[in-house]
């Protein structure tokens, strides 16, 4: 008799728009060709805007990057909220008048 045993093999995934470039925001991921961050769609997403409005706030993005972007979010949560996180305005820097809008 032969024992086999399950052997769980790890594939990268492939995005056909995110890349990463040590150059570009310090190699945070963004979009290809550009210098727009996954980081900055998301906080717009989390803003209330549709993936479809997002293009018309950054109109050199396509619908597919933005929904690219928003796949490659879902796969990396916690490093996408940390570049949200270290990219923060602390609240004491924000205007009085400004601050709660």
């Amino acid at each position: 008799m032969i024992f086999g045993y399950n052997r769980i093999v790890d594939t990268a995934i492939a995005y056909r728009y995110i890349t990463t470039n040590k150059e570009i925001l310090s190699g945070e991921p963004i979009i290809k060709g550009t210098r727009t961050s996954v980081r900055a769609i998301v906080e717009n997403w989390r803003l209330g805007y549709a993936p479809e409005e997002i293009p018309l706030h950054l109109p050199h993005l396509t619908l597919a990057q933005v929904f690219e972007a928003l796949s490659y979010y879902s796969d990396n949560q916690e490093e996408i909220n940390a570049y949200i996180e270290r990219n923060r305005v602390p609240k004491e820097l924000i205007h009085p008048l400004v601050r709660d809008l």
